[in-house]
C-alpha cells in the first residue's frame, strides 16, 4: 500500500511544480493534478511522462495506476476555478 502524500512528495522532489494534488484511498490507484512550467509547449503525453519519470520503478509496481491532469501555469490559471481550486 502506498500513500497519496508520498506520491505528492516524490513528484515535488523530482520536478519544479506550482501545484500538486494527489488523491487515492486504496493504496494502488491514484488521481492527480500537477502544474509545472516544465509542461509549457509539451504535448500531454510528454507532460505525463515527465511526472511518471519522477516516480521511477514505483509506476506499475507499488503504484498500479495514476490518472493525471497536467497543466502549464497559464492553462491552470484558466481552468482551476472550474475544477474547484
Amino acid at each position: 500500500m502506498f500513500e497519496a502524500a508520498e506520491i505528492k512528495r516524490l513528484i515535488e522532489q523530482g520536478m519544479a511544480c506550482e501545484f500538486v494534488e494527489i488523491q487515492g484511498d486504496d493504496g494502488v490507484h491514484f488521481t492527480g493534478i500537477v502544474v509545472s512550467a516544465e509542461f509549457e509547449g509539451k504535448p500531454k503525453v510528454r507532460q505525463h511522462q515527465a511526472v511518471y519519470a519522477t516516480l521511477g520503478r514505483l509506476m506499475g509496481n507499488e503504484i498500479h495506476a495514476l490518472q493525471l491532469q497536467t497543466y502549464a501555469p497559464a492553462k491552470w490559471a484558466e481552468v482551476r476555478s472550474d475544477l474547484g481550486f
